[in-house]
């Protein structure tokens, strides 16, 4: 008779292979057909709201892997919301304006882009997002994100475009919005000023340069022992472009400054540096002639060294030893602190620069040249004229253009700006950062650093590819013009056409009748032709999309976006919402990291080390990359390689290994019918459902803490360990062997099935498509079956206090552990010996004294069965005579040792036992599958 026939062996109709590459978008099909999204908030209705607003991509380009990691995330925070019983809507958005897709369009333009009308650029930007916004939807979809796809918002929709108008229009009448010749940074390569959070730092190379300039007067009227001798001040720059603009060197009021004799000139700088520059200049043989105050020096003046003017020496704090002189170059239409100094001194705010980077005739002989590329004759020209001390060069952090990756520079020109100070802008932005949650909690400090020493935003744009800035002002005296009856004209024009309509109307269009200048009285008036900056745009979605959707609210639960978004998104948002709501946007921000290669590199395609979603999707499927981001502790820079990949893959195949067993084996199980109570469980069974019921507890936390790497864990280990390396490989024997409806085996049945029941809800948010399929086969549903009754409509798993172990058995338990992992580390020693093969052949030997004694005599039934051997023995220590001891390592006093088990080996359960042979009708059988044999034939009988 073939007794293995007679084993309950598992089987079932979830596959081994995932094959998730092919599967995945047959089930995201379906998701589309049967609507999976609104069926999903028509069930959550009535629920708590979480409110998780997206931060929009830009539609720019396929999605790359830090898109898709911060997407991705989105997703598993909006699916464990739902299952922890809230209603947790999805809004994708998509960030349209602005120059990046300008640029490109100007590409495929070529030459025509100097002639194209606004409108028809404009056009044709659209044109060029809706293209790219068909493409990442696409691509977004591919991860597995559920949400409201065929109603996104869209920065460059009418409503929106009306939006952004209206919220600008808002800070205008406040009167929060000035026009102002101030410096700012500028690209003039994208020939556009660039807000703050348009800047990155890069290393970069410069001239380092100090330059006399000669002491108008008689130094003597501040020195008479200098009199009637020529004096010149040292100033240091990195920037020698800027010195045509040079209007003023700045002293610090409480600095002493010397006057050095070297090489027969009298030089003055800071007395402080005298040593360190003397150093670098490579000079010996100085001296210090005499100090002077610094306030001696106020309101003297300078000879510019090649400018037909003078330089004023004025007073500033912000001068400092910590490089150059002590003696501040200071052009005020190239600095900031130049410009706050120049306009305490009454100075012009002289750039002599065009929109290109050229110099205007402002620049003297210098006119046409292109900067900063001067550097070098100007230089040259320096040093020529004498005037040129020392030149080196020197390598720190420099501003680049975050579109073009060129250096930029800071120059005046008239701007809009929003004022930090008007209404308390910067002091209630403060105090509202405070009342956020930040995740990690150093993003706080982050943005409130950058709040506290921003300088004004500068809000206009010199391109197309925007909404524009809604100003109407007098063409006769330049007065703005600010009236309700203008913005609620704009409102109506731009909700009909979008911001097109400024483009494409006169501006008495935007006008109501008899309009005059409230300052001059003319009636003629000129639309502003600068666009926002597009930080604004996105900045102001919570108006737009959070006030405006019906299914959403504001301020959002969650802000979610990478660490950058510190100065750009967060940043924008902040100051709109504090701006003309008095209140963040937002009660919770978290940030994540950079995605960044195996070795911490950024990545890059010169280098070749670019991982592409697309890529990883077409070789393993979108499971995989969800797990990775679940992987990955966000709070620093994510790291991904195709090793990493690998490790990620090895890790769902353990999962979905485990989860195919436990349901291999309640293939016959009908709950319902079949299930035991729980104070009818065996020992085990009712640790195991203590482990998953901690399990629940840590990974539901978890959850809510966004700790997704911890679910990643917990869930690895659970299945590794907990489950596969012990609990599993215990009841084996029990599931294959015993009688298929005895109480051992339905006892462990049912706890397979809540296990297998509850891990499929608590990994769904994550492994979203093998948890659905994973639960179909569960419940028995088939691919025709309705969606309602997929595991999309399901919460996590509730607590169940029932399924706690009281200390005392927990504390039993542990010990069980220890001691079986001595007897492990015995077994393996015996097999490696050749003493024993499998361990089914073995017979353990135990000697303990003392308590130690009597706890092994209590559980000796027990450490059989959990060490699966055929047979466990307690002995005397002299007993163990002859034999290999092994001490126990984990447990005291504990002896080892192992033997062949004595008996034969049953055909049917493979343990070896004294009573096989026993059995004239059953002779390979042991005396426990001859029971269950014989019970079995009774049963067909019946």
């Amino acid at each position: 008779m073939d007794y293995r026939a007679t084993l309950n062996l598992p089987e079932t109709s979830f596959k081994m292979k995932a094959n998730l590459t092919q599967n995945e978008p047959a089930v995201l099909q379906r998701w589309d057909k049967e609507d999976l999204y609104r069926r999903i908030q028509e069930h959550s209705a009535g629920r708590p709201l979480f409110i998780l607003h997206d931060g929009p991509p830009y539609a720019n380009g396929h999605i790359h892997l830090g898109t898709a990691f911060n997407k991705i995330l989105k997703d598993i925070i909006l699916r464990s919301k739902r299952m922890a019983g809230f209603n947790a809507p999805y809004v994708p958005g998509w960030d349209c304006h602005g120059l990046p897709i300008e640029h490109n369009v100007d590409k495929e333009l070529g030459e025509k882009k100097k002639s194209i009308p606004t409108l028809s650029k404009r056009r044709a930007c659209r044109s060029y997002a809706e293209k790219w916004i068909k493409i990442q939807k696409s691509e977004f979809k591919r991860l597995g994100v559920i949400g409201d796809w065929d109603r996104p918002y869209l920065t460059m929709s009418y409503d929106y475009e009306a939006t952004i108008a209206r919220e600008f229009n808002k800070f205008l009448l406040s009167g929060a919005v000035v026009r102002s010749k101030k410096p700012v940074y500028w690209c003039s390569t994208c020939v556009t000023a660039l807000a703050e959070a348009e800047v990155e730092y890069h290393p970069h190379t410069s001239p380092s340069i100090y330059v006399k300039f000669p002491f108008n007067g008689d130094f003597g009227d501040i020195e008479p022992s200098l009199a009637g001798q020529p004096v010149q001040v040292v100033i240091w720059t990195t920037t020698p472009w800027t010195l045509p603009a040079n209007l003023a060197i700045a002293f610090h009021p409480d600095f002493t400054y010397a006057v050095v004799r070297v090489n027969g000139e009298l030089l003055v700088l800071a007395k402080d540096l005298v040593e360190r520059v003397m150093a670098e200049w490579g000079l010996s043989g100085w001296e210090v002639v005499c100090t002077v105050a610094a306030g001696a020096l106020e309101h003297r003046t300078c000879r510019h060294p090649f400018m037909e003017r003078d330089s004023v020496l004025v007073l500033a704090d912000y001068v400092t030893l910590e490089a150059g002189t002590g003696c501040v170059h200071t052009a005020p239409g190239h600095g900031t602190d130049d410009y706050q100094t120049g306009l305490r001194y009454g100075l012009d705010i002289l750039s002599p620069l065009d929109d290109d980077g050229v110099y205007t005739a402002a620049a003297g002989v210098y006119q046409g040249q292109r900067v900063p590329q001067v550097n070098r004759q100007i230089n040259d020209d320096l040093r020529a004229s004498g005037h040129l001390v020392h030149e080196n060069t020197i390598s720190h952090s420099y501003p680049h253009c975050w579109r073009c990756k060129k250096p930029v520079i800071y120059r005046a020109t008239p701007q809009w700006f929003i004022s930090m100070e008007h209404n308390d802008l910067r002091a209630n932005a403060l105090e509202q950062i405070k009342q956020v949650v930040w995740t990690p909690s150093w993003g706080m400090q982050r943005i409130y650093s950058m709040i506290e020493n921003r300088p004004d935003w500068c809000l206009s744009r010199q391109r197309a590819w925007g909404v524009p800035i809604t100003v109407v002002s007098c063409r006769s005296c330049g007065e703005i013009v600010k009236d309700e009856r203008i913005i609620a004209r704009i409102d109506e024009w731009f909700n009909a056409e979008g911001a097109d309509a400024w483009f494409s109307h006169p501006v008495e269009d935007f006008l109501p009748p008899g309009l005059s200048c409230p300052a001059c009285g003319s009636a003629q008036f000129r639309q502003e032709t600068d666009i926002l900056d597009v930080w604004f745009d996105s900045g102001v979605s919570y108006a737009a999309v959070c006030e405006r959707h019906p299914e959403l609210a504001s301020p959002a639960d969650l802000y979610l976006e990478g660490s950058d978004q510190h100065r750009g998104w967060f940043h924008s948002a902040l100051l709109t919402s504090v701006g003309t709501r008095g209140r963040a946007p937002y009660k919770g921000v978290l940030t994540h990291g950079y995605v960044v290669d195996g070795q911490g590199k950024k990545m890059s395609k010169s280098v070749g080390n670019v991982v592409a979603p697309q890529e990883v999707i077409a070789q393993y499927g979108a499971e995989i990359l969800r797990l990775w981001v679940s992987s990955e502790d966000y709070r620093d820079d994510v790291k991904v390689s195709d090793d990493i990949l690998r490790q990620v893959t090895d890790s769902y195949r353990k999962i979905r290994n485990t989860i195919r067993y436990l349901l291999g084996n309640i293939a016959d199980f009908k709950p319902e019918r079949d299930a035991l109570p729980v104070d009818q469980l065996d020992r085990l069974d009712r640790w195991a459902l203590a482990r998953f019921e901690e399990l629940k507890e840590r990974i539901v936390a978890a959850y809510g803490r966004y700790e997704f790497h911890t679910v990643y864990h917990a869930l690895n280990y659970f299945c590794g360990m907990t489950m596969s390396a012990f609990y599993l490989d215990i009841i084996k024997d029990r599931l294959y062997v015993s009688g298929t409806n005895s109480a051992l085996r339905r006892g462990a049945q049912t706890v397979l099935y809540q296990i297998a029941e509850g891990m499929l809800q608590l990994m769904a948010p994550i492994l979203c498509f093998t948890a659905a399929e994973a639960w179909d086969a569960l419940k028995g549903r088939t691919p025709q079956d309705d969606l309602a009754g997929s595991i999309y409509f399901t919460d996590f798993p509730p607590v169940n206090s029932a399924h706690r172990l009281d200390e005392a058995t927990e504390q039993r338990w542990k010990r069980l552990v220890r001691i079986r992992a001595d007897i492990t580390r015995a077994l393996e020693k015996a097999r490696a010996a050749k003493v024993i093969g499998h361990s089914l052949e073995a017979e353990v030997l135990l000697a303990g004294s003392g308590e130690l004694g009597e706890f092994l005599a209590d559980q000796e039934p027990m450490l059989t069965e959990i060490t699966i051997v055929s047979a466990l023995r307690l002995v005397q220590p002299q007993e163990l005579s002859g034999l290999e001891i092994c001490l126990g390592e984990e447990v005291e006093g504990l002896q080892v040792a192992v033997r062949p088990a004595p008996g034969e080996k049953c055909e049917r359960c493979w343990i070896r036992s004294t009573s096989v042979g026993s059995f004239a009708d059953h002779h390979t059988l042991c005396a426990r599958c001859h029971g269950v044999i014989t019970t079995m034939n009774l049963q067909d009988q019946t």
